[in-house]
């Protein structure tokens, strides 16, 4: 059996990526990567009205060819959206020898990455990932989700929270798991993200101590 996968997100943003294929798929990755901030190499000998006017506008480069192994030098990952097997294993095998991911659609064999169904809401990315065996269950849980979470609006503001108490909470060392109990009542309770109970707690404790240093500093000096 298959160990799990781990998962994580890419960074992107000005970094060289390889699209290989350039249909209808290929365009759907398009939009994804660019929205990522990547810098876009497609190469294919022909495609879609979307890619080619995107390369005529100098938004990505279009090599109008097939796929050589010299394509992957220098990018951080590569993208084979064909639906000829037989290219992609050719992809597959020449990134691996480079220790390049490639994310293969529809052809888990020749995949190192996977991408995953995604609900983007309030600055909050969920994603679902059954490891490219099972994509139509990774939509159906995406569709699932996207009835129980909380508004775009709700999602933003509890990000919002927990990005101006984080500081407070790391400079007084609150623990991650008193964290998340506190960011919960305050989610609950509407409240705003001023000083949280936990800094003002552990800050509290903080001057107790150093007037107990004090007063015993001033005994042992009248002694």
């Amino acid at each position: 059996m298959k160990r799990p996968l781990y998962p994580l997100f890419l960074d992107l943003q000005d970094r060289p990526v390889l699209l290989v294929g350039a249909g209808q798929v290929a365009t759907q990755k398009l939009t994804a990567l660019l929205t990522a901030g990547a810098q876009v190499t497609v190469v294919a000998p022909d495609a879609s009205d979307v890619i080619a006017q995107a390369a005529t506008d100098g938004v990505l480069r279009w090599h109008r060819r097939r796929f050589v192994a010299t394509d992957l030098d220098g990018v951080y990952l590569v993208i084979a959206a064909t639906a000829d097997s037989a290219v992609n294993a050719e992809v597959a095998k020449a990134a691996a020898l480079r220790q390049i991911f490639v994310n293969a659609v529809d052809d888990p064999q020749a995949a190192t990455a996977y991408a995953a169904a995604q609900i983007v809401r309030g600055g909050v990315t969920v994603a679902i990932s059954s490891g490219g065996r099972a994509p139509a269950v990774s939509r159906l849980l995406r569709e699932t989700l996207e009835q129980l979470l909380p508004s775009d609006e709700d999602l933003a503001r509890w990000v919002t929270e927990a990005s101006a108490l984080r500081s407070d909470w790391q400079r007084h060392h609150v623990p991650l798991g008193q964290r998340y109990r506190e960011l919960l009542r305050r989610i609950l309770d509407g409240q705003k993200p001023t000083e949280s109970a936990s800094a003002k707690e552990a800050s509290a404790k903080e001057a107790s101590a150093s007037s107990s240093s004090a007063t015993v500093t001033s005994t042992e000096q009248a002694a």
